[in-house]
């Protein structure tokens, strides 16, 4: 849990504690909108794709930069308990992976393309950590919404495990989405609004700033 990490990782300064009309309204920014804040025409128009990937303040922001996504959620995944709180999931006492939920325009990015970006983010053959988070609420697993998403998630990872690209198994799970409940308010756009966090400063922005780098022509306009 994180505030674990932030005993566990002191030494190492590291702590992990949203029609045509509609698009031109969006802010250009890197920065994503909150899904109230879309359009319902919008909304009509976007897909939905949820993954998780160690800590949420990390994969979202890496998502925060792609071109296509128009929102991206912090919350919790893949447990049963009703309305789980951040310190119930981050203590590990529920089956609740800290999880995204993405908006986005399937004109511009594809849910594979998404699936790119995903194992690009992290490390998938890392078993219930992250880095220096620990435990199975930062485990590796995409939350397919229908079968099509199913297919071609379970595609794309037989085709990178059989690619060499890693030396050890790839250990994401693949599950069907049961519920996915929104993380408090504090942990959304994290990244954009805690720069100074020794987390954002030693962890998440490494991984963003590879990630810019390596995949330049996924990102949005004006992100550099």
């Amino acid at each position: 849990m994180k505030y674990i990490s932030f005993l566990f990782t002191a030494f190492l300064m590291v702590a992990c504690v949203s029609n045509q009309k509609a698009q031109r309204e969006l802010k250009s920014s890197s920065y994503t909108v909150e899904p109230a804040a879309l359009s319902e025409t919008l909304k009509s128009e976007l897909r939905v794709a949820t993954f998780a990937g160690g800590c949420f303040w990390c994969t979202e922001a890496v998502f925060e930069q792609v071109k296509g996504v128009k929102s991206v959620v912090s919350g919790y995944a893949g447990g049963d308990k009703p309305n789980p709180t951040y310190q119930e999931v981050a203590a590990g006492q529920t089956n609740y992976a800290e999880s995204i939920q993405i908006y986005y325009d399937p004109e511009v990015i594809t849910y594979k393309t998404l699936l790119e970006v995903f194992f690009a983010s992290h490390d998938p053959t890392q078993l219930n950590r992250q880095g220096p988070d620990i435990g199975k609420q930062y485990r590796s697993e995409i939350f397919y919404h229908n079968a099509e998403q199913q297919d071609i998630a379970k595609a794309y990872m037989e085709t990178l495990s059989n690619s060499g690209k890693y030396d050890e198994p790839i250990v994401t799970k693949l599950s069907a989405l049961d519920k996915f409940y929104e993380a408090e308010d504090y942990h959304q756009n994290y990244y954009e609004h805690n720069p100074d966090n020794p987390y954002i400063i030693n962890v998440a922005r490494p991984k963003v700033e590879k990630f810019k780098k390596s995949y330049s022509s996924l990102l949005k306009e004006g992100v550099s």
